[in-house]
């Protein structure tokens, strides 16, 4: 999965920061303007006050917290008096992180991220030697922050790749929900065998982008590759981003469903493609969705899971609650037991005893602030407010609809009636997807449909991203290649050689 469920002890007061991919900036706020006292004329001349100077430009700089420093970049614009801007945190992948309620008077700068629990808010002097110093708080912790003009690093230009292929936007609905994405087609008449692509957990783009990974665009190398061989691709942005409309909010894996399956229903239509060699690439979540599409749509020719998984939401989470405190670093002992605080947690969140588990929630994490050092406890300010923030945001992930889903779903009951062919490809270092437990799991849904197709390969070295990976941590991915292993695209490309027909 995409979606971090860490265990609900971890304090994410600055990771938060990059889980923002998908917020709408709020509306910008025009700066106050200095009161200024009428003063009588007089018969001499006098020079009108110079104007204050504008903020407006790149800034560099870092923040402190809890004893940590992490580089931060603000880029703000004024437009007519109207202050825009975006913060940068570069140690965590973040980039364009929409700032709202901007102000500049006096001296005095304001501006703020995130919202409702998750909400920053920073407050700076500028200096006589136009550096920007202040304080910053988020969650009842309190830190410091520097600003300093800079030259803003000249934009790489990408050159226009002369592509062998053709590439075509285009659009196609879901009753009243209307999705974006993009075909590429091999060049001639066709008709095409065509592969779809579905996303994971959270929303991204066509390309699969994560803010956590900068350049880092997995559907657009598959789209690339597979075109060049002779087989069409569409892949599109997910429901409430990039072109598409639509609400993820409260949407599950059964409504991503229903848009893969108009995805599907479109490239029928199109008549430079194969209606009858039509199939579907789920990475993550995505291989939950297209099992879902494949047990109840005997149209689709064949399916390929990416990292899917093929037990319950349950006990995926706790098994990546182990694998993840594994790949931190820490002991076997301390990953049982973070696998057993985790358990706990998701048996009232099954039992819906939300009281319960609000009670449980403060103990834990007010037991882990206060096992923290004075000087982490002062920059934390009040522990029970920040507890308590804490405990909100977490316990309104635990009920949305979409986790809801998740946790109770289990893919392997769709899988078990999937008789088209499939290729299963897992990673060895993958922390989020046991590649063990899903393989297995996946094997046996399919023996039990009975299907004579299954090719299922596991890549040791690869991450939940197809990375090549050392711990196949989360923290690791922006620090490696941000690109799929070439032994991922010659695994997906052999497969579907041997299984689509390429027209003559």
């Amino acid at each position: 999965m995409k979606r971090y469920w860490p265990a609900l002890l971890a304090i994410l007061i600055v990771t938060g920061l990059s889980m923002v991919a998908c917020s709408q900036p709020a509306a910008p706020t025009t700066p106050a303007t200095p009161e200024v006292t009428p003063v009588a004329p007089t018969e001499t001349a006098t020079e009108p006050a110079p104007s204050a100077p504008s903020i407006a430009g790149y800034w560099e700089g870092s923040m402190t917290v809890l004893g940590a420093d992490l580089t931060i970049i603000v880029k703000l614009s004024d437009d007519g008096g109207a202050i825009t801007g975006t913060m940068d945190i570069p140690q965590q992948g973040a980039t364009d992180i929409p700032l709202h309620d901007i102000s500049y008077a006096d001296s005095k700068v304001h501006f703020e991220l995130l919202e409702g629990a998750r909400l920053a808010t920073y407050d700076g002097q500028v200096n006589p030697d136009g550096t920007i110093s202040g304080e910053f708080s988020q969650s009842g912790v309190t830190g410091t922050f520097t600003l300093h003009q800079a030259e803003e690093p000249t934009p790489t230009v990408e050159v226009a790749e002369v592509l062998s292929y053709r590439a075509e936007d285009v659009t196609f609905n879901n009753g009243d929900i209307t999705l974006a994405g993009t075909l590429t087609m091999p060049e001639g008449d066709g008709p095409f065998p065509a592969l779809i692509l579905i996303s994971g957990s959270g929303q991204q783009n066509r390309d699969e982008e994560l803010s956590i990974v900068p350049g880092y665009k997995p559907f657009r190398e598959i789209a690339d590759t597979l075109t060049r061989q002779g087989i069409a691709v569409l892949r599109y942005d997910d429901r409430g981003i990039g072109g598409s409309g639509g609400d993820p909010i409260t949407s599950t894996s059964v409504d991503f469903a229903d848009d893969a399956e108009a995805a599907f229903t479109y490239l029928q239509g199109r008549s430079e493609i194969d209606g009858k060699q039509i199939g579907m690439m789920g990475h993550s979540e995505g291989g939950i969705i297209e099992a879902i599409i494949g047990a109840r749509n005997p149209d689709v020719a064949f399916l390929i899971s990416m990292a899917g998984t093929a037990v319950s939401g349950y006990d995926t989470v706790i098994k990546q609650v182990e694998r993840l405190t594994l790949a931190s670093g820490l002991s076997a002992e301390a990953a049982a037991a973070a696998a057993d605080q985790q358990r706990a947690v998701l048996d009232m969140v099954v039992a819906q005893d939300w009281t319960g588990l609000e009670s449980m929630m403060n103990e834990l994490i007010s037991a882990q602030l206060n096992a923290l050092s004075d000087d982490q406890k002062a920059a934390i300010g009040d522990i029970d407010t920040y507890a308590k923030q804490q405990v909100a945001v977490q316990l309104s992930q635990l009920q949305s609809p979409w986790y809801q889903f998740f946790l109770a779903h289990d893919p392997g009951e769709d899988w078990a009636k999937v008789t088209v062919p499939v290729l299963g490809l897992f990673g060895g270092n993958d922390a989020q997807v046991d590649a063990d437990t899903n393989a297995a799991a996946l094997r046996a849904a399919l023996d039990k449909a009975g299907n004579q197709d299954v090719t299922i390969t596991v890549i040791p070295t690869a991450n939940h991203l197809f990375q090549d990976a050392t711990t196949g941590s989360v923290e690791e991915y922006a620090q490696l290649e941000p690109h799929l292993m070439p032994e991922f695209l010659t695994a997906v490309s052999d497969w579907l050689a041997a299984h689509v027909q390429l027209p003559q």
